[in-house]
């Protein structure tokens, strides 16, 4: 794949309390709030301009695991991702750029 970085998801993130407390995992919204973050850095384009095409969870993550994020950006400007701990997939999946719907009095 193409840009590799680290994601940081920290111990004391609050959704911990909630998933689950006897056996704390992050929850896959949290995966996609760090991947998307990660992106916008790298790409200058906001997180409010992609959608998630696709999203794929593999295996559980529990706290303070090591993350990595690899990311290319197809021809199409879609960008596929996968996230990786310690010798196994955690998730993958596709981001598609979206724009705002065009204000119907743009072109007036």
């Amino acid at each position: 794949m193409g840009t590799v970085t680290t994601l940081a998801i920290s111990a004391d993130h609050p959704a911990f309390a909630g998933h689950f407390p006897a056996a704390p995992i992050v929850p896959g919204v949290v995966l996609l709030d760090a991947t998307l973050r990660e992106i916008e850095l790298s790409s200058n384009r906001p997180s409010s301009r992609w959608q998630i095409a696709t999203a794929k969870f593999q295996s559980t993550v529990g706290p303070g695991e090591p993350l990595t994020l690899e990311h290319e950006r197809l021809p199409n400007g879609s960008i596929r991702f996968a996230i990786r701990t310690t010798g196994r997939a955690v998730a993958n999946g596709l981001l598609v750029p979206c724009w705002p719907p065009e204000d119907p009095g743009d072109g007036e």
